[in-house]
């Protein structure tokens, strides 16, 4: 599955669009955090929920469950809420 990667995670991974494998989201994370350590934590918080500035679309459908299902031929695309003063 092809996975784009926000600005602010790119430090872990070196590049803007990576590959990783797995059924569900969680597997997918796993993946990715297997491929570049640090990055699950990131989005991934100690409730092994999404953190509340991370989004997840799988084309136009958010993600908010770990547990879902994911079509291997589709691109993930992982966002990053910004905030600050």
């Amino acid at each position: 599955m092809q996975v784009t990667i926000p600005s602010p995670l790119i430090q872990y991974t070196g590049r803007k669009a990576v590959r990783a494998d797995g059924a569900t989201l969680a597997e997918v994370l796993t993946d990715l955090d297997r491929q570049f350590p640090g990055l699950r934590f990131r989005m991934i918080d100690e409730q092994d929920r999404l953190r509340p500035h991370m989004r997840v679309f799988l084309g136009a459908k958010e993600l908010r469950e770990l547990g879902t299902p994911l079509d291997s031929q589709a691109t993930l695309h992982i966002v990053q809420a910004l905030s600050g003063g």
